[in-house]
């Protein structure tokens, strides 16, 4: 069965630990990159049992590390696609987008909003950790495509949808720092664990109020066939990581078909101001001092990826 791990700083020093029982168990192994961690589990290097260590006595850090390559996937639940105006059954591509590594920050802190951002969004995502590279095409006939995937974790692509949409910049409007809150476990998966994403569910809440929830069995590319395409233009090297695609829930919702062709009889600058205004009176988007937690996690409990709790502040 999958373990879960985090990695940790005590009194400045990083350190990963095997997480049981509330309780984290130290691997004494140092700051390990995330590819290091992969490979020193699968060594199964024996861990000393008198290391264990309260989860509340340390700080909780990204289990993904940088330098490495966040690929994501867009508009990947049927009802996230309605929700962003696509028709789901119309759909016969699956679209890629990619995140800063700098974006990359702890599961439990303040997540900051830059002071020029109106429209900050969450998006709770399935994230996968690659543990064997590739630099050529896969078979897609393969029998062992599983075996790319080493772990599951838990992300949060927050997005600042005012510079993401207007500017067509998706890869500035995703990649602020502290923009990919990860973990805070990374769910070490072993032979046959891999078939229970399906069963995941994704819960995120914003004070107190369900905002997203789903299961990724509603995934519309299903993460081998999206490893498969991603080897016909990709290098991936281990501990790079693909995050899924969110639910419905987030708080940008498309324009209607009505609006949306008025506003082909407008000038770029204009049609996009009225965008933002018309996004701005939604209450959904974060504002400084929200709260928003999420988890994801299969019903019996069999793999859970832990639970996020994420401050929005403002920047000065």
């Amino acid at each position: 069965m999958a373990k879960n791990y985090v990695r940790f700083s005590k009194k400045n020093q990083v350190q990963w630990g095997l997480v049981a029982n509330d309780k984290i168990q130290s691997l004494e192994c140092g700051d390990l990159s995330t590819a290091e961690l992969l490979e020193f589990v699968r060594k199964k290097k024996k861990v000393s049992a008198k290391k264990w260590i309260g989860v509340s006595e340390v700080s909780i850090l990204s289990p993904i590390t940088a330098p490495c390559q966040i690929i994501c996937q867009g508009a990947n639940y049927r009802q996230h696609l309605i929700e962003s105006g696509l028709d789901p059954d119309d759909k016969n591509y699956n679209l890629f987008f990619t995140k800063s590594d700098a974006s990359l920050f702890s599961p439990i802190g303040e997540v900051a909003r830059p002071s020029h951002v109106k429209l900050l969004d969450y998006e709770i995502e399935l994230g996968l950790v690659f543990g064997k590279g590739f630099d050529s095409p896969l078979n897609p006939n393969s029998k062992n495509l599983e075996e790319y995937v080493a772990a599951f974790f838990m992300a949060n692509d927050v997005s600042a949808r005012d510079v993401q949409l207007p500017q067509l910049q998706w890869y500035k409007g995703k990649s602020y720092r502290t923009f990919c809150p990860v973990g805070p476990y990374l769910a070490v998966l072993e032979k046959g664990d891999f078939a229970f994403y399906e069963s995941l569910e994704l819960n995120l809440t914003v004070n107190g109020e369900v905002r997203q929830k789903d299961r990724a069995s509603n995934l519309v590319f299903k993460p081998l066939e999206t490893i498969v395409e991603l080897s016909r233009f990709c290098n991936i090297a281990p501990g790079d990581v693909l995050l899924t695609g969110t639910p419905s829930g987030c708080a940008l919702r498309a324009p209607g078909k009505l609006i949306q062709a008025l506003g082909g009889f407008l000038s770029e600058k204009k049609k996009w101001e009225l965008f933002v205004k018309a996004q701005s009176k939604r209450r959904q988007y974060l504002k400084d001092q929200d709260v928003v937690r999420s988890t994801i996690r299969t019903p019996d409990g069999k793999i859970d990826l832990g639970e996020q709790i994420l401050r929005i502040t403002d920047e000065n």
